[in-house]
């Protein structure tokens, strides 16, 4: 349809141009969108321009993310009226960087920041961005999401777009496309896929593909745990490792000496006597991933200490090392017999 302008008298439809007539380059659109990436990816902080850290590969992804869940982000930008083959492109990307660490996105945010003349800590700055204490190597990475940013979309781009999306993955195709006005450039931006009026109803349709991916993968064993004088059936990894947790504390274990054993991103420390409303008020939408009920809360020696509810792979290894720094409590753990 275009765009229009309102004059006094008449609605006047402003002139569309192409990237090439405006003498922008894709270098000149990428260094722009990189300063704003809010513009077509939200809450998306740039690591990396051009990355082609791969043997064999001359290939470089145009921008490289992060969101503020840890997913990253592959940004590819075309000035062309169809988008070429980016679909195709970007998913070899996806693949390639799937596997980097928090170590690794630091290394290369610190050497962005570095030939962008920007005086940052690189570590600081990736915590602050995911609102985490300290890494959380699992939580990097478990998705990768594509942008794709052309002047236009071709319909075969389009529907191979939409069919890869329905079978799980995360593309959003962004469309930029330039005006005239009085001689000033304009730029209309639209994301065309996912249809903005459909888009929750596409991300159920994917988060619950992604669950029946997950649970066909996931590790659901049940513990039997005794623990001092305590005995559990059939517990999740996630009670067991907080019923641990509590005998230890129970037994005047210190949180300190917890500490020794839980990195500081499953178990926090807080200094005063809070109770639960207030650690959730403070927590905010991130009190769902920790134990903060009003009896689950620990309160001991005037300070408060909360544990986390995701555990996953190296919850076994946990409860070992805690077994064993506090072997009076003969703790001993199994998979349930049924």
């Amino acid at each position: 349809m275009g765009i229009f302008r309102i004059d006094e008298d008449r609605i006047t439809s402003l002139e569309p141009t192409t990237f090439v007539k405006c003498g922008l380059k894709e270098d000149d659109l990428q260094k722009l969108l990189k300063k704003q990436i809010d513009v077509i990816s939200p809450e998306t902080l740039i690591v990396a321009e051009e990355f082609n850290d791969w043997d064999g590969s001359s290939r470089r992804i145009d921008l490289l993310g992060i969101d503020k869940a840890a997913n990253l982000v592959v940004i590819e930008l075309k000035r062309t009226e169809d988008g070429g083959h980016m679909d195709l492109q970007a998913i070899r990307y996806a693949a390639m960087i799937s596997t980097l660490t928090f170590d690794r996105l630091v290394e290369l945010y610190e050497q962005d920041l570095s030939e962008s003349g920007v005086e940052e800590d690189a570590r600081d700055g990736l915590l602050g961005h995911l609102q985490w204490d300290d890494p959380d190597e699992s939580e990097i990475g478990r998705e990768v999401k594509i942008v794709l940013a052309a002047a236009e979309f071709s319909k075969e781009l389009t529907t191979a777009v939409i069919w890869l999306n329905e079978r799980g993955l995360d593309i959003r195709c962004v469309r930029l496309r330039p005006y005239i006005n009085d001689g000033q450039v304009l730029l209309d931006v639209q994301t065309v896929i996912p249809i903005p009026e459909a888009v929750d109803y596409q991300v159920r349709v994917r988060e619950k593909k992604q669950k029946e991916r997950e649970s066909r993968r996931r590790d659901y064993t049940r513990y039997d745990l005794d623990v001092g004088n305590e005995k559990y059936s059939g517990l999740p990894k996630r009670w067991m490792m907080y019923h641990i947790v509590k005998a230890v504390l129970k037994d005047g274990g210190t949180p300190q000496q917890v500490s020794e054993v839980i990195p500081t991103r499953k178990f926090k420390i807080i200094d005063g006597e809070i109770d639960a409303e207030q650690l959730k008020e403070d927590f905010g939408s991130r009190s769902i991933r920790w134990f903060c009920g009003a009896e689950e809360v620990f309160h001991v020696n005037g300070m408060t200490c909360i544990l986390s509810n995701q555990w996953g792979r190296d919850t076994i290894d946990f409860a070992k090392k805690l077994r064993d720094k506090f072997p009076e409590l003969n703790c001993r753990f199994q998979p349930a017999s049924r």
